[in-house]
């Protein structure tokens, strides 16, 4: 790293306060917009298996696909934001993002879908651009709130997402999902162009040293290691219920289409509203007590889960714990990790998220390892197990530290 580099400035610029809040919630939006791509075809596999019925036992490939390619797209482009404008960036992967999108809304059988989806989740990575550059836009005092604001809108595309395949879905049929993304995503890069500035890269890297650089740094931050860890955990957890969930309504005593899968995004959405709060209470208290208290809300919420196999009105409680324990833990690794190597946002959010959502593909795949096992109750133990995978790595990160760490 040049010594330019670390004495790159902190901002991209120094907007006011009101402009502050309309950029982040632009961020916001463009975060929740792109991430929600991954997410469609949550409560679409049983739409998938009517569709491509002789291929009906590899349905589950395609949310596990999705989210490994979000995994090899925050490897292979997110760092890119510490080298380049990040506005062009988001703006030349929303164009590939409406391709893949349109590729998977005309798939003939399930392997082109699986190949469409693997593209959908690397050039989904929009959303990565987005939180870093909200850190990089507010002052140090204001981060853990700015980084809370963007993500509440990447949570609320998280689960939303769900709610809006499944209703269309309903009507217009799987395929329609996929095209009213690519309108979202045209209609947000007009308004990208006109009102967000441009970013300040911090690095003169090449593109081979830029990547490389992202193993040095995982080496040289204890706190980057043990965030990457949890988090990674935590969401795993995250998607052993979510990917789940659809499979449990279908079957008795619910009986329930996508549709209704989709409903229960709108109440985890309660989790986006802890975001902005969980950010603040970092920036004031630190975010180490505010990780553990997350944590311990997604071991309950499994608790919850698996005595409520039966219960809508459990699964409904155990929803908006789940999502705000996995939202509140994100800000707080999120604040942390980016107080590390302020010159290289990007990259530190890199291996953080690439931990993340191979946690998040894992995730789903014991999730389906297990129902097909076990059924709910297996689901229920799996998450509460990753649960608690994360309670060790962050306790081993305490003891190890003689001071707070940021």
């Amino acid at each position: 790293m040049s010594t330019s580099d670390s004495q790159a400035s902190d901002h991209a610029s120094a907007p006011s306060p009101a402009s502050l809040r309309g950029l982040l919630f632009l961020l916001a939006t463009i975060a929740g917009v792109s991430v929600a791509n991954i997410y469609y075809n949550q409560p679409l596999l049983a739409d998938f298996r009517q569709s491509f019925p002789h291929s009906a036992s590899w349905i589950g490939a395609v949310p596990a696909v999705t989210q490994l390619g979000y995994a090899i797209g925050m490897l292979l482009l997110a760092p890119l934001g510490d080298r380049f404008d990040r506005r062009r960036l988001i703006l030349l992967q929303t164009a590939g993002l409406s391709v893949a999108l349109l590729v998977a809304a005309a798939a003939p059988d399930l392997s082109v879908l699986i190949l469409a989806s693997l593209a959908i989740g690397v050039l989904a990575t929009i959303a990565q651009q987005a939180v870093p550059f909200a850190a990089e836009l507010a002052p140090p005092s204001q981060r853990g709130h700015a980084v809370g604001t963007v993500m509440s809108g990447l949570l609320l595309g998280i689960l939303l997402a769900r709610t809006a395949a499944g209703f269309i879905a309903e009507y217009l049929g799987w395929r329609a999902v996929f095209c009213a993304s690519v309108v979202a995503l045209l209609a947000l890069a007009v308004v990208t162009v006109m009102r967000l500035p441009q970013s300040k890269p911090t690095s003169t890297l090449g593109y081979g040293k830029l990547l490389a650089s992202m193993w040095h740094l995982s080496v040289e931050h204890r706190g980057l290691r043990e965030a990457s860890l949890t988090g990674a955990a935590l969401f795993a957890a995250f998607s052993i219920f979510w990917s789940v969930l659809t499979l449990l309504l279908a079957g008795p005593p619910f009986h329930l289409g996508p549709q209704a899968a989709g409903l229960f995004g709108i109440v985890g959405a309660a989790g986006a509203l802890a975001a902005p709060l969980a950010g603040k209470f970092s920036d004031r208290r630190g975010p180490r007590a505010i990780i553990s208290l997350a944590i311990g809300l997604v071991a309950v919420s499994f608790v919850i889960f698996g005595l409520s196999g039966t219960s809508i009105a459990g699964l409904v409680v155990g929803v908006i714990v789940l999502d705000v324990g996995v939202q509140a833990a994100q800000i707080s690794n999120q604040s942390r990790i980016y107080a590390l190597k302020p010159d290289a946002r990007s990259r530190v959010n890199t291996v953080y998220m690439v931990c993340y959502f191979i946690g998040g593909a894992a995730g789903s795949a014991v999730g389906a390892i297990a129902w097909r096992a076990f059924g709910w109750v297996g689901v229920s133990m799996a998450g509460f197990l990753f649960a608690a995978l994360a309670a060790w790595t962050h306790s081993r990160g305490r003891q190890r530290a003689p001071v707070a760490t940021p």
